[in-house]
């Protein structure tokens, strides 16, 4: 019995050393030396300071007012938030926002009226924001990252469709051509992973970056 018990306790002692403590390291140390950029965090630093990663959606709008000046919440005390029009705008989110210490996707099936009642709502929304800039938008043009949040709910990346429809607004409302617009989109899109899987994707956080840059 005795043996047992300290068998088992080496065993343990074992286990978290190699598991717990050499392994981690070496991860982390074979990580800091072949991709440092990626494993720190993908990071974007702006005047010296961290404005955001790569990695993750980041929130361009603002919480909503009444005409009495209060800010607004919906039936569930959740903030009401609006986009900020001058810039691009992530894909519909799970998180208010877009925290990423809580990613979740909606888990509604296909068939949920839910799932229905909000993927109207979000083409609603956004018919609203970008139709006063391009008049003969339809809800078929409408692409379904526009509509519907990712798995994560914090993606940070929209199709080039999206990014090409919302290229109307920003450049109106920044006064800027919509060619130079288009190229910033180009810029910043991301090809397919290994050249084969998934779908390009435009970065918004860096295509607003650089957006504002452009006034500096």
């Amino acid at each position: 019995m005795r043996r047992d018990i300290l068998t088992s306790i080496l065993a343990v002692l074992a286990m978290t050393v190699v598991f717990g403590v050499a392994y981690p390291l070496l991860v982390t140390g074979a990580a800091q030396v072949a991709f440092p950029e990626r494993a720190n965090g993908s990071l974007v630093h702006r005047g010296g300071r961290v404005v955001g990663s790569r990695l993750i959606g980041q929130d361009f709008r603002v919480q909503a007012s009444g005409k009495n000046g209060r800010l607004l919440v919906d039936p569930g005390k959740r903030p009401v938030m609006w986009p900020v029009p001058r810039y691009f705008q992530e894909r519909p989110s799970t998180q208010t926002s877009y925290d990423a210490d809580a990613t979740a996707f909606t888990n509604l099936g296909p068939n949920s009226k839910d799932a229905r009642d909000s993927f109207r709502s979000n083409l609603r929304s956004y018919l609203s924001l970008e139709r006063p800039y391009d008049r003969g938008l339809t809800a078929a043009e409408v692409p379904i990252d526009a509509v519907t949040s990712s798995a994560s709910g914090i993606d940070p990346q929209i199709s080039q469709a999206n990014a090409r429809i919302q290229a109307h607004r920003v450049a109106a409302l920044r006064h800027l051509p919509l060619s130079t617009v288009d190229a910033l989109i180009r810029r910043h899109t991301d090809g397919r992973f290994a050249g084969v899987f998934g779908e390009p994707g435009v970065n918004v956080l860096e295509l607003n970056l650089e957006l504002d840059r452009l006034r500096e």
